[in-house]
Order: structure tokens, then sequence, then C-alpha cells
């Protein structure tokens, strides 16, 4: 049975060898091999991580099946305060197509409405099959994004919104 543990300083090898196990093989058919190392690199660093948690008030969600670390999401508030966005949720390949996405999502989106958010907003690369799972939950597009994010790479999202 799944169930949620906030994530902490101390969790944070835990969450970097899980973007290990899942970055590669989500990203491999849409950024080259040296973006997803970079963009890896960039946003997971232990340095990066810590002040999500520490001082950017990132809220993470380790989802375990059982004691097994199977996957995370992180949210914040906004500018807006009526608006979250869910900066990343990810989850083992092996429970994709299982229904964990969908339950680790429901969790997030129970929370961000108990802090009082009437929209949960995310980035999505436009070519990215996610996509679909975020429309299936009723997530829109919002509009497209275009992230310069250093070294000659970019981000080429869409942003999506789901009224809560």
């Amino acid at each position: 049975m799944y169930n949620i543990q906030t994530a902490t300083v101390n969790d944070i090898p835990a969450i970097q060898e899980l973007v290990e196990r899942i970055w590669p093989q989500t990203y491999q058919a849409i950024l080259s091999q040296e973006q997803i190392s970079y963009m890896m690199d960039m946003m997971y660093n232990t340095n990066a991580l810590t002040q999500h948690i520490n001082e950017l008030g990132h809220h993470y969600n380790l989802l375990l099946d059982d004691d097994i670390l199977i996957g995370f999401a992180s949210y914040s508030h906004t500018d807006a305060p009526e608006v979250y966005k869910l900066h990343r949720i990810y989850l083992d390949p092996a429970y994709q197509g299982k229904g964990a996405g969908k339950w680790l999502l429901n969790q997030v989106i129970g929370q961000v409405k108990a802090k009082g958010a009437h929209i949960l907003e995310l980035d999505v690369n436009r070519f990215n099959k996610a996509r679909f799972f975020y429309e299936k939950q009723g997530f829109t597009i919002y509009k497209e994004k275009i992230t310069d994010v250093g070294s000659g790479f970019i981000m080429d999202d869409y942003v999506m919104r789901l009224p809560l």
C-alpha cells in the first residue's frame, strides 16, 4: 500500500538516487544525454535541494510502496496566493501506469487545497508523454514557455493548470 512521507534534507540522497533511475529513461527520447546530465546536476545537486527545502518553501512528498521509495513530488506557493506550483512529480518506471502517479498527484492536490489553493500549475516538456497523463487528470494548457536553463540548453514547456 502506498504512503506519503514528508522529505527533509536527510532524504536528499534517496531523492537523488531515485532521479538517477527515473530521469534518463523519462527524457532520453526528447533531450540529449548532455542536457539530461546538465539538468540533473543543476536541479538535483545537494545544495539546490537543500535550498528548495530549507529556504524556498518547497514541500517534498516521498511516495513509498511499503518501505520502498518509488516516487516523489514537490510543490510550493507562488506569488499568487491561490496558485500553487507542482515543481516535480516523478515515479519509478516500474510503477508507471498502475495508479501510483495518480495517487501521488491526488495527495498533492489535497494538501494544496488545504492550504487555500484554487489552482495547481505545472510545467511539462511539450514532447513529454506525461502531458497526456496530466490532461486525463483535468489539467489544461494555460500557455507555452521557453526557459533558458544555461549552457545553451532550453526547456520548451507547456504551463498547465488544474482548477481545484
